[in-house]
């Protein structure tokens, strides 16, 4: 009898592709999030950390816990019909439970100290269970000659991501004037969230430095550190935002570009 080899299809792997560009995006906003709730923590500010907090758990009680349900739903039954993975889905379904609890210590907590640590942890926690999705859970999915990724995951708007998260951040997508060229000497940064992309997969690079600029709120702004001169993000960023961001340099290199990203008010 022979051996049938079933090559996984490009519509499956395009699937697997934008689940992991959405992760990508998921860590960016998560990202942006904690460090805003950590920075104000530091230095003091029970009001700036309480609207970080509240803004995080918003986001997580609409995202994150929804995504986790959605593969629950989807590709985790997938995947634990598979017995060399039986074990892993079932580790994951105790990850998902640590990640919702540490929301729900987020909802519950006032104390800045405590929040900033919860959160920190809830990063960490959702970074890591995040590569196993990325490392193992999908290419199991995609090499499975008995499964159909596209299908599987087709119109799960929780698990491949959308343009209409409705979040705040995303209101001034329409203000501003066009171009990405204001004030591009040295600036103070404002004590802005810092995203070092450098240390960012380059396959996930653009898509987690979208994410963290979608949780950017009106009037306040986000610092990235980049390897290189970013002139090719800077246009994707105008072209997904117009006019949505003042961007200043902060550093100019040779090892490290710093730049200020300051989300402009609605009009």
């Amino acid at each position: 009898m022979e051996n049938v080899v079933i090559a996984s299809s490009e519509a499956d792997i395009k699937a697997a592709e934008a689940v992991e560009q959405h992760h990508a995006q998921m860590a960016g906003t998560l990202a942006v999030r904690v460090e805003a709730l950590v920075a104000a923590a530091a230095a003091g500010d029970r009001a700036r950390a309480e609207d970080a907090r509240s803004v995080l758990v918003g986001w997580c009680e609409q995202d994150l816990v929804p995504h986790a349900l959605a593969e629950e739903r989807t590709m985790y039954p997938a995947a634990r019909a598979k017995v060399e993975a039986k074990l892993l889905v079932e580790g994951m379904l105790e990850e998902h439970n640590v990640i919702t609890g540490l929301v729900q210590l987020l909802a519950s907590t006032t104390d800045p100290v405590r929040a900033a640590s919860a959160a920190k942890a809830l990063q960490v926690a959702f970074e890591n269970h995040l590569s196993k999705e990325n490392d193992l859970v999908l290419p199991l999915l995609v090499a499975a000659p008995d499964v159909s990724v596209a299908d599987l995951l087709g119109g799960m708007h929780e698990l491949l991501g959308g343009e209409d998260h409705g979040h705040p951040a995303e209101e001034s997508h329409h203000a501003g004037s066009e171009g990405h060229h204001c004030n591009c000497g040295e600036e103070d940064d404002a004590g802005y969230p810092e995203l070092d992309a450098r240390a960012v997969p380059h396959a996930i690079r653009h898509a987690t430095i979208f994410g963290a600029l979608d949780a950017v709120r009106p009037g306040s702004g986000m610092v990235l550190v980049a390897p290189h001169d970013p002139l090719p993000l800077l246009k994707q960023v105008e072209d997904r935002a117009p006019g949505a961001f003042e961007v200043s340099y902060l550093e100019r290199g040779p090892e490290a570009w710093r730049l200020a990203f300051v989300r402009r008010p609605a009009a």
